[in-house]
């Protein structure tokens, strides 16, 4: 991250990625103090728990499969296809599932004013946990 001593060269990355036969993975391409890009591959599943990112506005860009967001609460439902995108401003609850037979692959790109005290919470603004959270998927 950069510093106000620190300027911060051009990146350049590439938006190649591995599909894969299950699981999901996400390649992170590039990061300033604002700023991030990250591919994510999802062979099936998604974020299928309703969370939030409470400083960070991000977008969602769907490069291939299709994803069923959840927005706000189950019932407000969009589907993002191929070429589509979604953006979600700060603290916005949201899930998604991927919802077709091919891999997902989306382009992550979020901001922030200042590196985020708090990255991920649940809807209720509980900080988010991502290892409590696998263990409690594991128990299913």
């Amino acid at each position: 991250m950069a510093t106000n001593e620190t300027k911060l060269e051009p990146e350049y990355f590439s938006l190649k990625s591995q599909l894969l036969a299950h699981g999901s993975y996400t390649t992170n391409l590039a990061q300033s103090e604002l700023l991030s890009v990250a591919v994510k591959v999802y062979a099936a599943g998604g974020e299928n728990t309703m969370h939030q990112h409470p400083e960070e506005d991000h977008s969602f860009i769907v490069l291939q499969g299709q994803a069923t967001f959840h927005v706000g609460s189950d019932e407000n439902v969009k589907v993002v296809n191929k070429n589509e995108g979604i953006m979600l401003p700060a603290g916005s609850c949201y899930r998604f599932l991927s919802s077709a037979k091919e891999n997902l692959v989306m382009i992550r790109v979020g901001a922030a004013r200042q590196p985020p005290k708090v990255w991920r919470a649940f809807a209720d603004g509980r900080p988010f946990d991502s290892q409590e959270f696998e263990k409690r998927k594991e128990k299913r």
